[in-house]
């Protein structure tokens, strides 16, 4: 079968395409994308807890380590930000993270680090493909002497603490509930409030592949259990990790979601009001036009890209790069890695209700008073191959002149078909660079707009579908 990346490395369903034998071709044409640029590579690989990833962690280290290359294998399950941080601090050719971030349980996924410690380019990413299909291979060669086992955790700690203040957060007397939703973020924030234990609770910290019935994901319909228990025990907030925790979602303490563009709005404006810090802004094609007016407002520049954290990553290595983020809740920091990292980003927020004194609803209203409000939605619909074959076609072709009683003042093809009304909204549709999915987002000046505009989009697919 072909084997494609996609949005973030290369993702399927286990048992079916994502196999031991599909990974083994994947590893050997990441060894030779590795040896053809590098003369005694040295590569780290990392696993979350999803179904059987530590095994194929372990085979894609017998494969490099039988082309001759050094592994260096996590002892644990870690995070992609734990990866890509060891993968820079190591001088390491490239990293390999097993995790399929916030897909359904049956899905696992290889992603591709860079040695600049993030996610791989898209000319790295074609290079790697040719690879795969120069290379068709029965069994690849492996090896174990040449796996050595390590912890990368300490260090990245480590590393977080000269970027937030953590003792301000302390001293602030907050406490938090953080769920990292059975995913490869446990731990962590106990490991860094270690010295004050009663700030922090966490819940769903244990392995389990089926986390829980549900979607490793950090969004709304995901996270009752966190929002009940933010609200009903008096936290400040609630911090969702996605199962590889380099995303986050927010629970505000009166129980309420937070979604990703208010937490990315949030951030910019801490960075620049509080932190005191400069930089262009990136967005991708789906994030909140917040972002473009907030950072208007301070006069810094805004890059929009196609959807994949390896755009914004490519902008980080070539521009001086604020704040990087997408609608996924993927977000990079400056000085950090040019990496999305969802426990960064989730301590950054921490030491702002820290040094504000006001609850996430609070940041939320002082947001919305400095440029007006904005409100968000998203829905995931499952589509056939024949709807997805005539969607793009039709749609293009017959564009509708107003959709849910708003005018279509203009469309954007960037990264699928976005239209865009005068009252600062929009609807996009975008097929899932993961799953058989269309995707359908939508941002409107107030909530029951937002949702006319899912309706009528949603009645299109069905249109197309008959």
């Amino acid at each position: 079968m072909e084997i494609k990346f996609g949005t973030d490395g290369w993702r399927g369903v286990i048992g079916y395409d994502f196999t031991a034998g599909n990974v083994s071709v994947v590893a050997q044409a990441l060894a030779d994308y590795l040896l053809s640029r590098h003369t005694q590579p040295l590569c780290v690989i990392g696993y979350d807890t999803r179904f059987m990833s530590d095994i194929f962690a372990r085979e894609i280290a017998q494969v490099l380590a039988g082309n001759g290359i050094k592994v260096l294998l996590a002892e644990k399950p870690v995070t992609s930000p734990v990866l890509s941080f060891a993968t820079r601090e190591l001088g390491a050719a490239g990293g390999v993270m097993v995790t399929a971030s916030h897909n359904p349980p049956v899905y696992n996924g290889i992603k591709f680090k860079g040695p600049y410690g993030g996610s791989a380019l898209p000319e790295t990413v074609a290079a790697i493909e040719d690879k795969l299909s120069a290379r068709v291979i029965s069994r690849a060669p492996t090896n174990t002497s040449n796996i050595e086992t390590f912890n990368p955790e300490e260090k990245y700690i480590n590393h977080l603490m000269t970027i937030v203040d953590i003792n301000k957060i302390i001293n602030s007397g907050i406490t938090f509930a953080v769920d990292p939703m059975y995913g490869s973020a446990q731990g962590y924030f106990q490991q860094i409030f270690a010295a004050c234990p009663s700030l922090v609770q966490e819940i769903h910290s244990e392995i389990n592949p089926s986390f829980g019935g549900i979607n490793p994901e950090p969004i709304a319909k995901n996270l009752g259990e966190l929002s009940n228990l933010v609200s009903s025990q008096g936290y400040t907030a609630g911090l969702a990790l996605d199962g590889d925790g380099d995303r986050l979602g927010v629970i505000c303490s009166n129980g309420i979601f937070m979604n990703s563009h208010q937490i990315f709005a949030l951030l910019l404006k801490y960075l620049v009001e509080f932190k005191h810090l400069k930089g262009a802004v990136v967005k991708t094609f789906s994030t909140s036009g917040m972002i473009d007016l907030l950072a208007a407002s301070y006069g810094l520049a805004v890059h929009e890209t196609p959807i994949g954290f390896k755009y914004i990553c490519d902008l980080f290595l070539s521009k001086d790069i604020l704040i990087g983020g997408e609608e996924s809740g993927g977000i990079g920091i400056k000085g950090h890695l040019p990496e999305r990292d969802g426990i960064l980003c989730g301590l950054l927020l921490l030491e702002y209700i820290a040094e504000t004194g006001q609850l996430p609803e609070q940041l939320l209203q002082t947001l919305f008073n400095h440029i007006g409000s904005y409100y968000y939605d998203r829905r995931d619909v499952p589509v056939s191959p024949q709807a997805k074959a005539r969607f793009n076609d039709a749609v293009l072709n017959n564009p509708p002149e107003t959709i849910a009683g708003l005018a279509v003042t203009e469309i954007k093809t960037l990264d699928g078909i976005k239209f865009c009304f005068a009252d600062k909204g929009w609807l996009l549709f975008r097929f899932s660079g993961t799953e058989p999915l269309l995707r359908l987002y939508a941002e409107a000046s107030c909530p029951a707009q937002v949702q006319k505009l899912l309706h009528e989009a949603q009645l299109l697919i069905d249109d197309i579908e008959k």
